[in-house]
């Protein structure tokens, strides 16, 4: 039974015959029809009814942002998946994308071998990611306006917060940008955060929330020194984890095995600041699939350390911050709207790092 309808929309025949003889190999997914290009696929979309778009950046006459834009004027909630080559353009483009509402990305392999690979891209993480976006949400329970409290409340249990940690996936870079739209510039605490990206992208990603927020953010480098008010960010590729240096903490890259198959991986982050800042760390895990940052949560609990998750109504995909939840291990779970006013009156109830 097909459950799942998709429209690819792409100008090359060889990607269009890819994805449609992947996809429907799919269990309860399948390609309901193809377009070469936007004009097309815009007048496709009544006839065909999709569940999911998977949308080319780079083709001629009208490109993928324009098809864009003119989807989610008629469609803003149906999920469109950018499927992309790894080159600087389609990064910047990418990052474009998903800032105008796309849901989610995947890069198309290039080189020797890039077909081949480029079908396991589409078996092994593009189906699964059609999946969880179009499965059905249970109801929530809370509210999107009121936090939901499952721990103490800010300040109450007397620790500093000395760090935060972001971790996200699925739907990160547009909860970013807002979050670090309303954080002040002045915040006496660092700021590290790891977004499943790939190598790229996480430095243009750096490159968008400095120049529409109030706060600098920098890809990481190993032996950074994290600060106050410093914010780093993982690059694609890498693991990042803090280490005393002296009086100094800094932040060091390394690339060994993913976690999760996540790489960098924010459960490998958490631990370590656990290690590092003990109580004083303050985790937050927005929208993403999977279950990075639960083990990493544990440590973080464990430690005495806060944690705060996004919503599920707000979230893209109620993955990451769905399993901290589930297991007992926010202090709150709140909308993305309110998650940085959580984030400031902990670091103030709590004294924050001077």
């Amino acid at each position: 039974m097909l459950n799942t309808r998709v429209l690819v929309v792409d100008d090359s025949v060889v990607i269009r015959r890819i994805l449609t003889e992947e996809l429907s190999g799919v269990p309860g997914i399948g390609v309901v029809d193809c377009a070469a290009t936007g004009q097309i696929a815009l007048a496709k979309m009544n006839q065909v009814t999709p569940d999911v778009v998977i949308l080319d950046v780079e083709m001629p006459e009208m490109d993928g942002l324009a098809i864009l834009v003119a989807l989610r004027k008629n469609y803003p909630r149906l999920p469109v998946i950018m499927f992309s080559a790894v080159t600087e353009r389609g990064a910047s483009a990418t990052l474009d994308a998903l800032t105008l509402g796309a849901t989610d990305y995947f890069t198309k392999p290039s080189g020797p071998g890039g077909i081949e690979e480029s079908r396991r891209v589409i078996r092994e993480e593009l189906a699964p990611a059609i999946g969880q976006l179009c499965a059905p949400k249970k109801t929530v329970t809370q509210s999107s306006s009121q936090p939901t409290l499952f721990g103490p409340a800010p300040g109450s249990r007397g620790s500093r917060v000395d760090v935060v940690v972001i971790g996200a996936s699925t739907g990160g870079p547009n909860a970013l940008t807002e979050i670090f739209s309303e954080l002040p510039r002045d915040l006496p605490v660092p700021i590290l955060i790891v977004q499943h990206m790939l190598p790229l992208f996480t430095r243009y990603l750096a490159d968008r929330i400095t120049t529409v927020t109030k706060v600098q953010v920098d890809e990481a480098t190993s032996g950074a020194v994290v600060r106050p008010g410093r914010v780093l960010i993982a690059p694609g590729d890498f693991h990042m984890v803090v280490e005393r240096d002296g009086t100094q903490i800094r932040a060091k890259l390394h690339q060994e095995p993913p976690e999760n198959s996540c790489r960098p991986a924010a459960d490998t982050l958490f631990r370590s600041a656990a290690r590092v800042y003990g109580a004083g760390v303050l985790a937050v895990v927005l929208t993403g699939m999977g279950q990075d940052a639960l083990r990493g949560c544990e440590v973080v609990r464990a430690a005495g350390g806060q944690i705060i998750v996004q919503d599920q109504e707000t979230s893209v995909v109620w993955g990451m911050p769905g399993f901290v939840a589930k297991a007992g291990l926010a202090d709150e779970v709140l909308p993305q709207s309110l998650i940085a006013n959580g984030i400031v009156s902990r670091v103030r109830a709590a004294g924050g790092q001077k």
